[in-house]
């Protein structure tokens, strides 16, 4: 593995783009013998940074991300981060699912950054590369502390998870919203049980996200869901759509946004093998539909959108709305934030 020239992206607040994020010789490579880590290897390292800039070229609406893990459990055959292993030398498709690095001081270089005098309390995204609670999160247990140092410096910031551990962080959360700008989206692209046994197999089922996002609901906890991925020919038929917006306005969720498949290289070739085995006569459509690069042409987005929003406006669910202001309070014993009132960004 490749771990002296590992980077994240751009520089960042004086960093190098070339510098190794760590040294070898702070890895130290585990295995777990339980059911639910068998084939799995956690890759536990100390990271030098935590809080990485989004590129100016990206189509993320944020522009800070926090991300304890890289590699994913939940082995989604179409994630589009795959192509992250690819600087560890790290297979982007079994590799991706069962070699999984967890930076594990992710809590005290985030409590540290945010304290900075360089860090003017922008809005920070989490889950926006690899799930943050992925089963890797039950055993290592970083984003309680990450919560905590971001409740304590009222520093606005977002989750989109497909896992119901968030409900586990219930009270962090109650508490950090008190304070800052919390904003909750889950991932639910279809609930179509076939489909996701096939694309999604280390997931919860729809159905328990969805009882995630009313548990976060009811608790008070504003929750969105993400309608992702929409997969051409697999999940895109009317009926499909109906049912999933159906079901997400049933969960009490605040607002709901579609998002067609994205294939991206590294999840691109992952996903075509996949689709060659299970459904191989989809594989033309998708080399045409996808022949312009990595997304589904915008007359097909357009098309899935108007209907999730047409579908939406039936059942009552509203169009996302930035969250309201809240008054910040400096949380005691603690040095204030910088001044100055932070932007709120949301992902969706």
């Amino acid at each position: 593995m490749r771990w002296e020239n590992l980077t994240d992206g751009p520089a960042e607040h004086g960093r190098a783009p070339d510098a190794a994020l760590f040294g070898a010789d702070a890895v130290v490579s585990r295995t777990f013998d339980t059911p639910e880590f068998r084939g799995v290897t956690f890759h536990e390292i100390r990271a030098r940074s935590i809080v990485n800039r989004v590129p100016g070229a990206s189509r993320m609406p944020f522009e800070w991300t926090v991300n304890p893990y890289r590699g994913c459990t939940h082995a989604c055959v179409y994630c589009f981060a795959r192509n992250t292993h690819s600087y560890l030398d790290l297979d982007t498709g079994l590799g991706f699912d069962s070699q999984i690095v967890v930076k594990v001081n992710a809590p005290q270089l985030l409590r540290h950054h945010l304290g900075s005098r360089r860090w003017h309390g922008e809005h920070i995204a989490m889950g926006t590369n690899v799930d943050c609670y992925q089963r890797a999160e039950g055993r290592y247990q970083l984003m309680p502390g990450i919560i905590e140092a971001l409740r304590d410096y009222a520093n606005p910031f977002s989750i989109l998870t497909k896992g119901t551990l968030i409900l586990r962080d219930l009270p962090l959360l109650r508490q950090a919203a008190e304070v800052t700008d919390v904003g909750i989206s889950v991932s639910v692209g279809f609930t179509d049980q076939e489909l996701w046994r096939t694309v999604e197999p280390g997931t919860p089922a729809p159905e328990r996200r969805l009882d995630a996002v009313r548990a976060l609901t009811d608790a008070g906890i504003g929750c969105g869901v993400l309608m992702a991925p929409v997969i051409p020919f697999l999940g895109d038929r009317p009926e499909q759509l109906r049912a999933t917006v159906r079901a997400v306005a049933q969960s009490g969720a605040t607002s709901v946004t579609p998002l067609v498949l994205h294939l991206r290289p590294g999840a691109r070739e992952w996903f075509m093998a996949w689709l060659a085995r299970h459904h191989p006569y989809l594989v033309r459509r998708y080399e045409r539909l996808y022949a312009e690069g990595a997304y589904a042409p915008k007359w097909y987005q357009r098309r899935v959108t108007r209907q999730v929003h047409e579908l939406a406006e039936e059942y009552g669910i509203g169009p996302s709305r930035a969250a309201e202001r809240r008054r910040v309070r400096e949380p005691e014993a603690l040095t204030p934030a910088p001044p100055g009132e932070p932007t709120q960004l949301t992902l969706l």
